[in-house]
């Protein structure tokens, strides 16, 4: 994504509210559009109890999806067109503004990603708590990795120029410009990843209704359909294939087996004279500070590894999870039974993606910093997309709007944005407001 976005903050942030909801996003709702717009509802209704009801028909509503909508609008367009407007049926049915749904770009939703981490974080302008805006000092911007369901995005800003246009992006803030570094990665989401190593493992059985799996704990077995495995572009299904079949799956718990199965999903050869990240995309060496988080946080949460440990450590805490069997694991961890046996292939998966994908080493990887939240906000690109769309933040120098007058800003404002997050089975609604 060449070009330049203009990007506006909100004066005031005084609360965000999230609204999960059952499901995996509205992309799920493919052959069921009625659905995709009734499962918006409860959160809806939830905005309307936050917003005070003289100002729900000033409120205005953006509904913006990524991967797992960009992956449906590929695999059938139709569909996709029946299910945004159902969506939009849905929200119109509340006394909001409701301003159109859309469907981010990947290098769009990396980009809102950077943007909220460093909003939160005050890397970009710092709120007094006499409401004036200045500069921080000898503050660098952090850059952002987010890993999805369907795709997995990185930005920073490099210490060198972009040699590749389609992966640059220019943000004018506050009179200072910031050219960054971003790509994202579609069918590296972590569930479509996933999807595609159990395929990968299928095909290499020649297709055998037995699948031996590496990467799940040894004692471990699940049944699962061709039409639930191969069920997206990511992962077509072979024409030879009955979408009924049942798939045995049966853990073996090897993972020096599973890292080399998942380095195939990757294609590591760059061309001449370039460097880059993977399957042949140019990326400049990480540079600065970094927030990981949505599935690279959840994952390393649940292994107790957010605390900056040393990338050995790391391998090592991920390598000993996976030699457990599957009933020493039930035993120890009896209350996530739904996802546990996902938790070692996730997380070899996340260190081949950051070590061998992004490039990480152990000098650099202590600069990741593995985070839900920043400023006790949730980290994402719902905060980025909606700064941006609502265009409240100046893009010139702060003497254009230091010390306001509170009385200028005495209305009350109220932002919806429903951000479908694919994989993540959740639903986010964030409200902001300023009080008078």
């Amino acid at each position: 994504m060449g070009g330049r976005v203009s990007c506006y903050p909100v004066l005031l942030l005084l609360g965000i509210t999230r609204c999960s909801v059952a499901g995996s996003g509205i992309s799920s709702y493919a052959d069921d559009p009625a659905g995709a717009g009734a499962s918006l509802k409860p959160c809806l209704a939830k905005a309307m109890t936050i917003i005070p009801a003289e100002q729900q028909q000033q409120t205005p509503t953006y509904l913006g999806a990524t991967a797992g909508m960009r992956l449906l609008r590929e695999q059938n367009s139709t569909k996709a067109e029946q299910v945004f407007a159902e969506v939009s049926k849905a929200i119109r049915e509340y006394p909001v503004d409701f301003r159109g749904a859309q469907i981010l770009s990947g290098n769009e939703e990396g980009a809102f990603g950077w943007i909220t981490v460093n909003y939160l974080l005050e890397t970009l302008i710092k709120i007094s708590f006499a409401g004036e805006w200045e500069h921080p000092q000898n503050t660098e911007v952090l850059g952002a990795l987010d890993l999805g369901g369907a795709s997995t995005q990185i930005t920073f800003q490099p210490g060198v120029t972009i040699e590749d246009k389609n992966t640059s992006v220019l943000f004018r803030l506050y009179g200072t410009n910031f050219s960054l570094y971003t790509h994202s990665y579609l069918c590296y989401g972590q569930t479509q990843a996933l999807k595609r190593l159990m395929a990968a493992l299928h095909q290499d059985s020649l297709y055998a209704q037995h699948v031996s799996h590496p990467c799940y704990p040894n004692g471990y077995q699940e049944n699962i359909t061709i039409a639930e495995l191969y069920d997206s572009p990511c992962v077509p299904i072979p024409s030879m294939l009955s979408p009924a079949q049942i798939l045995t799956v049966t853990g073996t718990g090897n993972p020096a087996a599973c890292r080399t199965a998942i380095l195939k999903l990757f294609n590591f050869t760059c061309g001449a004279n370039r460097t880059c990240g993977f399957d042949g995309v140019y990326q400049p060496p990480v540079r600065g500070q970094f927030f990981a988080f949505a599935g690279f946080y959840y994952t390393f949460s649940f292994l107790n590894l957010t605390s900056q440990q040393s990338l050995s450590h790391v391998n090592a805490t991920v390598w000993d999870f996976c030699n457990k069997n599957w009933s020493k694991l039930v035993e120890t961890f009896p209350d996530n039974k739904e996802h546990l046996h996902t938790y070692c292939v996730a997380g070899l998966y996340i260190l081949t993606l950051l070590v061998d994908g992004y490039k990480f080493d152990e000098q650099t990887w202590s600069n990741i910093h593995f985070s839900q939240k920043a400023g006790n906000t949730d980290i994402g690109w719902t905060l980025g997309f909606m700064l941006n769309l609502t265009n409240m933040i100046p893009t010139e120098a702060l003497e254009h709007v230091k010390g306001q007058q509170p009385s200028l800003w005495a209305g009350a404002i109220s932002f919806i944005v429903l951000a479908i997050v694919t994989g993540l089975v959740a639903i986010l609604l964030q409200c902001f407001w300023k009080s008078k």
